[in-house]
C-alpha cells in the first residue's frame, strides 16, 4: 500500500520537473544513496534501518569511527543492501566536500539527505557555557543548513531527491529551561516548510520530523533525565519514530509529529497562545529535584 501510496506522491511531486541533461550526466553509473548523519545510534540509526529494508544503500555518517562502522556492518548483515561508513564531524566548514568525496570513491551520489545530528542542552539559559551554545548551533543550525544548501541544487536539477530533517515537538513552541535547544528546532522546523514550499513541485520530497520524548541517550547527554516530562509523558521508541517518519516522507509530507500524545501537543500548541503553553512546558521541562539537593 505505501508502495501505492508513495508512487501517486511521486507524480505530484515532480510535477514541474524538466531534468537538466548535465546533472543527469554526472551521476550517470553510480548507485543513489541515502545519507544519515547521526546514523551510528538513536533515531538516525532506525531511519537508516528503515531505508535499507526498503533497499535503498544507506551513507552512515558520526563523529566516532567505532559506533558508525559498526551500525554499518550490522545493516549490511541484516538487510543485505551497501551500507557505507563515514566518520566525520559535520560542523567541520568543508564537510560537504568530504561528504562528496567519500561518496565518490564509493561510487554513490546523494539521493536522500536525512539531517539527523543534534545536539541538547538542558538548563537555565544563562547558566549555560556561552562555548556550549555555540556547538549547539553549529551541528543543529549551521551544520544542518550547510549540507541541506549544498545537497538540494543537484537534487533540484535531476529532479529527484529529498531531504529528511529531524526536528522536535519542542520546535513548536518556545522552551525554558531548554532555550536554545528549542530555538534551533524551531529554526529546522521554519526552514524546512519554507524551503518545501520555494521547491514545491519539482521532484525533490522536503520534510522535518517532529517527535515528542523518545527513548535514546539524548535526554541523558543533554542532562535532562531528572526534567518533570521525562517522567509524565510518554516516550516512543527510535523505531516507532523512524517508521513515521519514513512513512510520512515517503508520502510527501511536509511535518510528521509521530504518534498520537505528540500530535495532540501539536495542535494544542498552535492553537493555544504562548501566554498558557510557555509555562506549561517550562513546568514540564524544569527539575523534579528541589534546589540544592543532590543528583
Amino acid at each position: 500500500m505505501l508502495h501505492t501510496l508513495s508512487a501517486v506522491a511521486d507524480r505530484w511531486i515532480a510535477r514541474r520537473v524538466s531534468p537538466e541533461p548535465e546533472a543527469l550526466a554526472a551521476v550517470e553509473g553510480l548507485t543513489p544513496t541515502v545519507i544519515i548523519t547521526g546514523g551510528s545510534r538513536g533515531i538516525g540509526r532506525a531511519i537508516a534501518g528503515e531505508f535499507a529494508r526498503a533497499g535503498r544503500a544507506v551513507f552512515l555518517i558520526a563523529r566516532e569511527p567505532g559506533p558508525v562502522e559498526a551500525a554499518a556492518l550490522e545493516i549490511a548483515r541484516t538487510t543485505g543492501v551497501r551500507a557505507v561508513p563515514l566518520a566525520l564531524d559535520v560542523t567541520l566548514p568543508d564537510a560537504p566536500q568530504r561528504i562528496d568525496a567519500a561518496l565518490a570513491e564509493a561510487g554513490l551520489y546523494a539521493d536522500v539527505l536525512v539531517n539527523n545530528a543534534g545536539v541538547g542542552l538542558s538548563g537555565v539559559f544563562v547558566d549555560q557555557p556561552g562555548a556550549g551554545i555555540e556547538d549547539l548551533i553549529a551541528l543543529n543550525i549551521t551544520a544542518t543548513s550547510r549540507l541541506m544548501h549544498h545537497a538540494l541544487p543537484p537534487m533540484l536539477a535531476r529532479g529527484r531527491g529529498g531531504i529528511l530533517n529531524v526536528a522536535s515537538l519542542g520546535g513548536l513552541v518556545p522552551g525554558p529551561y531548554q532555550a536554545a535547544y528549542y530555538a534551533s528546532k524551531a529554526y529546522l522546523v521554519s526552514l524546512t516548510e519554507a524551503v518545501a514550499f520555494e521547491a514545491r513541485g519539482r521532484g525533490v520530497r522536503i520534510t522535518a520530523v517532529a517527535p515528542g520524548p523518545v527513548d535514546t541517550r539524548f535526554h541523558r547527554a543533554m542532562h535532562a533525565d531528572d526534567a518533570l516530562y521525562r517522567t509524565v509523558l510518554p516516550s516512543q521508541g527510535a523505531e516507532a519514530v523512524a517508521r513515521s517518519a519514513y512513512r510520512g516522507f515517503m508520502l510527501g509530507r511536509r511535518l510528521i509529529v509521530p504518534g498520537l500524545v505528540p500530535t495532540v501537543a501539536a495542535v494544542s500548541v498552535k492553537l493555544l497562545p504562548h501566554a498558557l503553553t510557555v509555562p506549561i512546558v517550562g513546568t514540564l521541562l524544569g527539575t523534579r529535584t528541589p534546589p540544592g539537593a543532590p543528583k
